[in-house]
């Protein structure tokens, strides 16, 4: 039976666009009928996995996320003296490995909608994409996987030509990457090797309905003295908007210990350096127009072997009143003890801190997810 760790904040967020969609506007969501602000998860786990507090913690257990991988090694087989047809040949079997190349192999060949867009937006990558050798899907790799890349290539640089074989060996289970054991990967081209995602993150959203507003601002040329041109050197908008969020993540401890091989004492710190990050890290979103930093300001964690559960329907109806944060934190514990009444404890144990109520520390709570 799996354990879970469920994590339940709150966090007050000040004006500010941490999270923008298409048309720059910040992500909304419709919850309950009325419009909420949104943080996606895709943003927020960007944000918590290249973190310093992060990637502090978890130094010589993290991957790399790349479509890049053939360049890199490319690259590398340049700089050691590799001929570059050698160098081109071997990178992309190298690059083959971890996944479909994009566009078509030696330049040649129609491109596609997608790959002429690129050309457009970045002419550079549009031409290594082009000479075959960066894979179609950001591939997830892990520390283990890019040292015995980096083995492979002293080889080929030595003269040594491995087989499709030893190439192919490079792509091993991952087990001693905490950021793949955490979010998982997806290989399309090769599923053997795939990794289900330990933790599931929700998208956070406002206990509270919002209204996102425009900030009309101007800039000045500091060199115009106004003698022929008074008016400002630029004029726009930008949206904003600002609220307190509830964030859920789900941790499955049995899982993440049998991605990482059984290895407990890394599972244990990267639960920790995971919470830690949620507390403390924003996503970078127009950080320095409007400074949104904030810390989480209740949270609530969970450790047990029952069927997890989002406890977002305490929001269902938009909180309202003077003070939001205390209404949030009181509707969140009771709808915590109702379900409890109803199908029995949801959970084990857990352990809370609450920043008004002056209870509780971060260092108790993140002792609690990492024991």
């Amino acid at each position: 039976m799996s354990e879970f760790i469920q994590i339940h904040a709150l966090t007050v967020y000040p004006p500010g666009n941490l999270n923008r969609d298409d048309l720059g506007r910040p992500k909304t969501a419709i919850f309950g009928g009325t419009q909420r602000l949104r943080i996606s998860s895709q943003s927020l786990k960007r944000a918590w996995r290249t973190s310093e507090i992060f990637s502090g913690a978890l130094t010589g257990s993290l991957g790399s996320r790349t479509k890049e991988i053939g360049n890199y090694a490319y690259d590398t087989l340049v700089e050691k003296g590799v001929a570059s047809d050698r160098a081109d040949e071997q990178s992309k079997r190298i690059a083959g490995v971890f996944g479909k190349i994009k566009g078509v192999s030696g330049g040649e060949g129609k491109k596609s909608a997608k790959a002429s867009k690129e050309e457009k937006a970045d002419k550079e990558t549009a031409k290594r994409a082009a000479e075959g050798r960066q894979i179609e899907q950001l591939a997830h790799i892990g520390a283990a996987e890019m040292t015995a890349l980096d083995g492979l290539l002293e080889r080929i640089a030595s003269g040594d030509t491995p087989s499709d074989d030893e190439c192919a060996a490079l792509l091993l289970d991952a087990h001693g990457a905490a950021d793949i054991a955490l979010f998982g990967r997806m290989l399309a081209s090769t599923p053997q090797k795939n990794v289900d995602a330990a933790v599931q993150v929700a998208h956070a959203i406002t206990v509270h309905k919002v209204t996102v507003e425009d900030d009309y601002f101007t800039a000045v040329d500091d060199l115009n003295d106004g003698s022929e041109d008074a008016g400002a050197a630029h004029i726009g908008t930008t949206e904003f908007a600002s609220g307190v969020f509830y964030q859920y993540i789900c941790i499955n401890r049995s899982l993440l210990e049998e991605n990482l091989a059984g290895n407990r004492d890394l599972a244990s710190l990267a639960r920790r350096a995971l919470v830690e990050a949620c507390t403390k890290i924003a996503p970078s979103g127009k950080q320095n127009s409007f400074a949104t930093r904030a810390r989480a300001v209740y949270m609530l964690a969970e450790r047990g072997d029952e069927q997890p559960r989002n406890l977002a329907m305490a929001f269902l109806k938009p909180v309202t009143g003077d003070d939001l944060l205390e209404s949030a934190i009181r509707l969140l514990e009771e709808t915590r003890d109702r379900m409890d009444r109803v199908y029995g404890p949801c959970a084990r144990e857990h352990y809370s801190f609450n920043v008004p109520a002056g209870e509780g520390s971060l260092q108790e709570l993140l002792e609690f997810v990492a024991k």
